[in-house]
């Protein structure tokens, strides 16, 4: 049996479309990590009120700064998309979802929730 060298030997990024359930797995595993930055984050800004005002301080302006409001809002779309999508999780583990129209339905379910719930904290934010 002769191979051709030529061909890739699996699919190759260069040829291999993204599917929606391939991209929303992978973006689970990033909000996950990003949320577990947000919770170093979360306890670096309670161990700045532990050491005094000037320590607290200094971080508030930190997150008031370009930089930090970037960071506060990546964090709110990680936790709403990780959320989103661990309930669909959930609900796969109870066997529900399954068939390939309900997959790509909560996918795109998970996608909307997230913009709505941004949405909605944006204009309390602002």
């Amino acid at each position: 049996m002769s191979t051709d060298s030529r061909r890739p030997i699996s699919p190759h990024l260069q040829v291999y479309r993204p599917q929606l359930t391939a991209v929303l797995s992978s973006l689970h595993r990033l909000s996950g990590l990003a949320l577990v930055l947000a919770a170093v984050g979360l306890a670096c800004w309670v161990i700045t009120i532990a050491l005094g005002q000037g320590a607290y301080a200094t971080y508030q302006q930190f997150l008031a700064s370009r930089m930090g409001q970037g960071l506060l809002a990546f964090g709110v779309v990680a936790f709403f998309y990780h959320l989103g999508n661990g309930v669909r999780h959930l609900a796969w583990d109870v066997g529900y979802g399954f068939d390939l129209r309900n997959v790509y339905r909560s996918g795109w379910l998970v996608i909307a929730f997230v913009v709505i719930a941004c949405l909605s904290v944006l204009v309390v934010w602002v």
